[in-house]
């Protein structure tokens, strides 16, 4: 969805509308629609999935002077219609989207804390001169927009923002340094100066084409439970309680008028998502994964066996690397730099389920709501252990690196002591780096440095949570920042570039409710990850995936770019690209590509993101040479077998 809203100059021009919807084809290929009236212009791309005749967006009210578009699903939408229905409104289709126009009529704009599901949604009221524009409470879906003399313009993606043909393409420097500290650019920033993104839980409300006043709200923010509402039942109880919550998400979830999907990865998330969605579904489930032919990489032995057990249509992928064919194509997907390696084969299983099905189940949120990222139990450990790591480090630091992946021994243990007697925020910061600020400073040139530390933006968030225990504060960073910003955003753009929609069941408030009440020791305790979770689902998972190591999905990069990647690399990162596009010092770039590839140093996240940025920079930013793509994006050729 796109539209923008102005106080003075002329009427929305309903061909710069219709380029900015243009642009995102990708995430509604079945229909598109405009409203446009004076200064106010709303448009949508829709991807049917609920009631597949009605529903075209724009959609009004009974007297039209109420109009919304809308990107997303809303879960709970039959229970709000009854109660409308109830309170004498009309309906003209069996679509979600049409019960936001008459709840914002009983409601008003925060009618949004009453939605259970993934949106981002645009409402004009005529009569009040009114614009709404509303984000879900963990940012699922993307909202940017752009504030401009005396208009407000917004967009699904950036891309289409870019279609306003006055838009300027300076880079945010702030956004920069961000995006080499962390691999995105966090919210609410973008990489150009000119946008930024709502952050969930959030909408704006803009009153009056005369005045144009404009605020910003929060309607939603989760949030780790105040102590005296955290859950104190057994754990029996407890597990009982979380794993019917999950199978009530489920059901939710699956509701759709097309076949729905789950991308399985061999992790309990996805494991445990295809377990219930078998049992909920009223036919047989298709699942899909994308596999390495690196051992330590691959999860397809883990996903063939809850394939095998709940009978799914199982099809699977083994990638290997092509990025010279698939750089191009992530970097129209991801209209800002990103540099998230999962993207890779999370772009890829989409494309693969598109092939078969129109929504897609993912496991996304798990980690963050129940504690399964390796790091936390680093924070748990740091108080005991962190005085003596400085000690250590000297003795960690000869172990030798058998793989840049993050479950291994010497990966973790090197991680920990670099960082493990810092303060909490302060560690966490440098366990989510891929560039520390030194070597930001070495990379960077002088006149493109941030005026604001990336680690201003943790310091804010963490602050809110005051008073919770520090694994609740560092899980809540990690909700509030990495999992809207890394996670969500990798999933959406992957999936929405082949039209597929990916839903995210664990993050649904039914669930995330309980989450955010349990004790911090029902999460992470000594070595032990996601405990209530594990226990919750044993009777639906393997005992082998349950007690398994957690394995991500990434592909084996850092061997990549030391192999068929090098090339590539040299070749985009050479002084002459990189002192045309005029942001990074050639010789420190090139001394850490001769540092990785030698095997002195692992330095393939670092190299990963410079890949990206240039790719990036030249698609997007160098001198606007292009307009933003008008068509489906192009399926890139990749090396790919059943």
């Amino acid at each position: 969805m796109c539209g923008m809203v102005s106080v003075k100059g002329p009427p929305v021009d309903p061909e710069v509308l219709d380029s900015m919807n243009q642009t995102l084809f990708h995430r509604g290929p079945d229909s598109g629609g405009m409203f446009v009236n004076g200064r106010v212009g709303l448009a949508a791309r829709r991807l049917a999935i609920i009631d597949l005749a009605g529903g075209d967006q724009p959609i009004t009210n009974e007297d039209r002077s109420i109009h919304v578009v809308h990107n997303g699903e809303i879960y709970n939408f039959r229970e709000i219609r009854r109660e409308l229905e109830g309170q004498g409104h009309r309906f003209s289709t069996r679509s979600d989207t049409e019960v936001l126009v008459h709840l914002y009529e009983e409601y008003g704009p925060h009618f949004a804390a009453r939605l259970r599901g993934m949106f981002a949604f645009a409402l004009w009221d005529e009569r009040q001169q009114r614009l709404v524009l509303a984000r879900d409470r963990f940012g699922i879906k993307p909202l940017y927009y752009r504030v401009k003399k005396d208009s407000l313009s917004f967009a699904s993606e950036l891309k289409a923002l870019l279609a306003q043909p006055e838009f300027s393409r300076e880079i945010d420097l702030d956004a920069l340094e961000a995006f080499l500290a962390f691999g995105f650019v966090p919210a609410p920033l973008t990489i150009f100066s000119e946008a930024r993104k709502l952050l969930p839980g959030n909408l704006i409300v803009w009153e009056g084409t005369s005045t144009g006043t404009m605020r910003i709200e929060q309607y939603a923010r989760p949030a780790a439970a105040p102590a005296e509402a955290i859950r104190s039942e057994d754990e029996e109880t407890l597990a009982e309680e979380l794993r019917e919550r999950l199978r009530d998400s489920v059901r939710a979830h699956l509701i759709a008028d097309v076949p729905v999907g789950i991308l399985l990865s061999g992790g309990i998330d996805s494991c445990t998502l295809t377990a219930l969605a078998a049992q909920e579904s009223s036919g047989r489930v298709s699942t899909f994964t994308i596999g390495f032919d690196e051992r330590h990489f691959d999860e397809r032995g883990p996903a063939r066996l809850v394939a095998e057990r709940y009978g799914t249509d199982h099809h699977e992928l083994v990638l290997r690397p092509d990025a010279a064919g698939l750089l191009p194509a992530l970097t129209e997907a991801y209209d800002e730099p990103f540099s998230d390696v999962s993207a890779i084969p999370t772009y890829l299983v989409s494309q693969l389920a598109r092939r078969h099905v129109k929504v897609a189940l993912s496991g996304e949120g798990g980690d963050e709501l129940f504690g399964g990222y390796n790091y936390y139990v680093g924070h748990r450990l740091a108080p005991i252990i962190g005085p003596a790591s400085r000690a250590l480090r000297p003795l960690v630091e000869l172990l030798p690196t058998s793989t840049a992946k993050s479950s291994t021994f010497d990966y973790r243990a090197k991680r920990f002591t670099r960082s493990a007697q810092l303060p909490t925020l302060e560690r966490h910061h440098a366990w989510k780096t891929i560039t520390s600020a030194e070597e930001r400073e070495a990379l960077i040139l002088p006149e493109r440095r941030a005026s604001e530390d990336p680690l201003a933006l943790l310091s804010a968030r963490f602050a809110e949570s005051e008073g919770a225990d520090d694994l609740a504060k560092v899980m809540d960073l990690d909700i509030g920042i990495f999992l809207v910003d890394d996670m969500l955003v990798k999933t959406d753009r992957a999936s929405m570039a082949h039209s597929l929609e990916a839903r995210v069941p664990v993050l649904d408030p039914v669930v995330a409710e309980l989450a955010l009440a349990l004790p911090s020791r029902l999460k992470v305790r000594a070595f032990s990850k996601k405990r209530l979770l594990k226990r919750a689902v044993e009777p639906l998972v393997p005992a082998t995936i349950i007690k398994g190591e957690k394995r991500g999905f990434a592909p084996p990069l850092a061997d990549w770019l030391r192999g068929d990647l090098e090339p590539l690399v040299r070749e985009v990162l050479s002084r002459e690209n990189l002192t045309r596009q005029g942001f990074f010092h050639p010789e420190a770039v090139e001394q850490l590509i001769d540092e990785h590839t030698s095997r002195r140093a692992d330095h393939h996240r670092k190299i990963w993101a410079l890949l990206v940025f240039s790719f990036w920079f030249d698609r997007y930013a160098a001198g606007a040479t292009r307009p933003a793509s008008t068509s489906p994006l192009r399926e890139p050729t990749l090396q790919l077998e059943r």
